[in-house]
């Protein structure tokens, strides 16, 4: 499988701006082309294809005085513009044909978006020098803030600034069979929720960081500098890359716990359930903020990838299973209960329910996982004794027998 790593990178004043020239270029070579081809869409034609599209607006358009500067970055970060535009159109006919999610229709890249990115593939001769540097064609050496080692060797990497200002390497690189870790025992099943991030069907239960929460203080500081700023100024843009690195600061530290989470989770499990939530629908109720904040679309994916990774087997069950309503010790189903609603006692069996655990193992159960409620802290509820069991009175009662 192919992955992605991705590592901060320092470049100079005069590579910044070499770096801004090639967002620069790229993205006039993306608009070009997308404007050649809703043109023709327009009138009927059929689209044109990436190689002459690649002579005219490359090629050609660099031999002309209003497209010479296209020579002064590398012809393969232009290229590579020109399939990402292919690949935008190839997801949106995906789409419409039912393979895949729909997707929007391509759109034109303006300079003032706050994420800039271009490619380079092997083609273009990029390297890592000796002393640990990224070269770059016609941008140059650039510091890298190596965090690990790579596993292979990568075979493209894309140059990202995000909204923050940040500029960050992201290498693609092929994972082989020698990263599956040996076979475990535990299989695990997952209840993901707000009061906890994520309740285990062995009985832990895990706390929500709730990183935006606790930094809403300073966000709502730094949004009020922002809007008594001119639009338009110098003061104004350094509010917003304020507000920005911020914003940035929270996204960093859910992904960090998100990825040590999922990690653990994947290393000490041979099998991984969840349950699939309906995200999207949460995210327009009254709890939409706790929900972006807790982040499970982004949590499941880990889940998932590194299951393939590592050999292990990741489960995801139907939104509909009434994991909330099915005691873990029976199968009773006695019906949903409100949200307040934190422990209840089954009505067949007698057992005292955890709701959060008792879902975390029946999500483990629907997935056909080898999972008990042993661990779920289940009891059986206090019932009273007999009337003909109830010990004996302190003093000796007549017979009542007839």
């Amino acid at each position: 499988m192919q992955l992605r790593y991705s590592f901060r990178l320092y470049p100079s004043a005069g590579q910044r701006t070499a770096l801004a020239r090639a967002f620069g270029c790229a993205r006039v070579v993306y608009n070009d082309a997308l404007r050649a081809r809703e043109t023709a869409r327009s009138k009927g034609l059929p689209y044109p294809k990436i190689g002459d599209l690649s002579k005219t607006l490359i090629t050609e358009a660099k031999k002309t005085p209003e497209r010479a500067w296209l020579g002064e970055v590398s012809a393969v970060a232009l290229q590579q513009s020109l399939r990402d535009l292919d690949t935008a159109y190839k997801n949106l006919f995906d789409g419409l044909k039912g393979k895949r999610l729909r997707m929007g229709a391509p759109r034109y890249k303006s300079r003032k978006d706050t994420r800039q990115a271009v490619r380079f593939t092997a083609n273009a001769r990029w390297s890592i020098t000796p002393g640990q540097k990224l070269r770059l064609p016609k941008i140059g050496d650039v510091k890298v803030k190596w965090s690990r080692t790579l596993p292979s060797s990568p075979s493209t990497v894309t140059v990202v600034k995000d909204r923050a200002g940040r500029y960050f390497a992201s290498f693609v690189v092929k994972s082989g069979s020698q990263e599956v870790l040996p076979r475990t025992t535990p299989e695990l099943g997952i209840d993901l929720g707000l009061g906890h991030f994520a309740v285990l069907s062995d009985g832990t239960k895990i706390d929500s960081p709730r990183f935006l929460r606790r930094a809403e203080k300073r966000l709502r500081k730094a949004q009020r500098a922002l809007s008594r700023k001119e639009k338009g100024s110098k003061n104004r843009n350094k509010a917003r890359v304020r507000v920005a690195r911020a914003h940035a600061r929270v996204a960093d530290a859910r992904g960090e716990f998100h990825h040590q989470l999922s990690t653990q989770l994947i290393r000490e499990n041979q099998a991984v359930a969840v349950e699939d939530l309906a995200v999207k629908a949460l995210a327009r109720t009254r709890l939409a903020k706790s929900v972006h904040d807790a982040g499970w679309s982004a949590f499941v994916s880990m889940l998932e990838y590194k299951a393939a990774r590592y050999g292990r087997t990741f489960v995801k069950i139907g939104r509909f299973e009434p994991t909330s309503q099915v005691c873990s010790v029976c199968g009773a189903k006695d019906g949903p209960k409100p949200l307040h609603v934190r422990e209840w006692t089954c009505g067949a069996c007698g057992a005292v329910l955890d709701r959060d655990i008792n879902a975390a193992v029946n999500v483990a159960k629907a997935a056909g996982l080898a999972v008990t409620a042993c661990g779920a802290q289940v009891r059986r509820a206090p019932a009273p004794a007999p009337r003909s069991e109830a010990g004996t009175h302190p003093t000796p009662q007549p017979s009542t027998a007839r």
